[in-house]
């Protein structure tokens, strides 16, 4: 562990908080509030994940993802997800093409999940065989159609927006897709002070103009450091020990009864990853207990599949954290 962590340097650590704050600070410009909300979105791009988004319509997921994109300077795309949106309506089809001397040709034509941000808003309005179709892209960075595969530009994220799903005209996610995803995050209602400034920001004469602060090096500099950031053996086994709790087999609290399933090793990485971002943007040179505990919600949240008798009562995925948080 002393030779891991005496590979990151102090500047180094130092240059990713302020490149953070940089990216932070200018997306404020044109985004009120939401503070932990854009925070943990540039944790997903960082780690190499992608985020779940939901909250009722109306509160700037959209906003906040488009902004976002422009002041990174990647080439983003948005899918709207409707009930008779295809499969071929977002990763692209084979199209016949004829020359002019008459013959023909078969040319993939692309689909917007060609870009780095794809944002697909409200995910959940499409049919699950719709939604599936960005599965290979999630995992792979690459689709597949008749049989050629076609590889996604680095970095590539997909950050879905979706209504609660009690919602009418919602489908729920399949828990293959769901575990695709590196977080999800929920939208808060903003508070009293921050619907008056977005009240005086959208109804004024202009909107603020953003910078473009970020680049591929830049990028890819901070996700090797992310990677050399090292995890105490005892932290990583309070993080297997959260993970594993969530399973119903696990005698840990009366919350058991209450799960269906539990939380994948998908879960596990998206932790140990989380808390080394969270360690760094603290200035902290390896993951402590408490990055685990905060990544633990985002994480595990939607990769807890809940019983009927959890659903008939109303738990949360976060009520049955807090008890595996406290118990442990």
């Amino acid at each position: 562990m002393m030779n891991e962590t005496a590979e990151i340097k102090k500047e180094d650590v130092q240059s990713f908080i302020e490149n953070f704050e940089k990216l932070k600070e200018e997306i404020s410009k044109a985004v009120i509030g939401h503070s932990d909300l854009l925070e943990n979105i540039l944790v997903c791009l960082l780690a190499g994940g992608h985020a779940l988004i939901e909250g009722v319509p109306g509160l700037g997921k959209t906003h906040l993802i488009k902004t976002m994109g422009a002041v990174l300077g990647l080439k983003m795309s948005r899918i709207q997800f409707t009930p008779d949106l295809m499969p071929a309506d977002i990763i692209g089809t084979n199209v016949l093409m004829k020359d002019d001397a008459g013959g023909t040709s078969i040319r993939f034509s692309r689909g917007p999940v060609f870009s780095q941000v794809l944002l697909a808003d409200e995910i959940n309005r499409a049919t699950p065989k719709t939604q599936s179709a960005l599965l290979e892209a999630m995992q792979e960075r690459q689709v597949t159609v008749g049989g050629v595969s076609h590889m996604l530009e680095e970095p590539f994220i997909v950050l879905a927006t979706q209504n609660p799903i009690e919602m009418e005209g919602t489908y729920p996610l399949p828990e293959a897709q769901l575990d695709r995803f590196f977080f999800k995050l929920i939208v808060n209602y903003p508070d009293s002070g921050e619907l008056g400034r977005i009240a005086e920001l959208t109804t004024g004469v202009s909107m603020p103009e953003l910078d473009v602060l970020s680049d591929m090096d830049m990028i890819n500099g901070m996700k090797k450091l992310i990677r050399s950031v090292p995890v105490p053996e005892e932290v990583r086994d309070y993080a297997v020990s959260i993970l594993k709790a969530t399973h119903p087999e696990t005698e840990t609290g009366s919350f058991s009864r209450y799960i269906r399933y539990g939380a994948s090793p998908r879960g596990l990485q998206s932790m140990i990853l989380a808390g080394k971002v969270y360690a760094l943007i603290s200035g902290r040179y390896n993951v402590s207990f408490e990055d685990i505990k905060r990544a633990a919600y985002p994480s595990l949240r939607h990769r807890i599949i809940l019983s009927f008798e959890g659903e008939a009562e109303s738990i949360t995925p976060d009520s049955i954290l807090d008890s595996i948080v406290k118990a442990l």
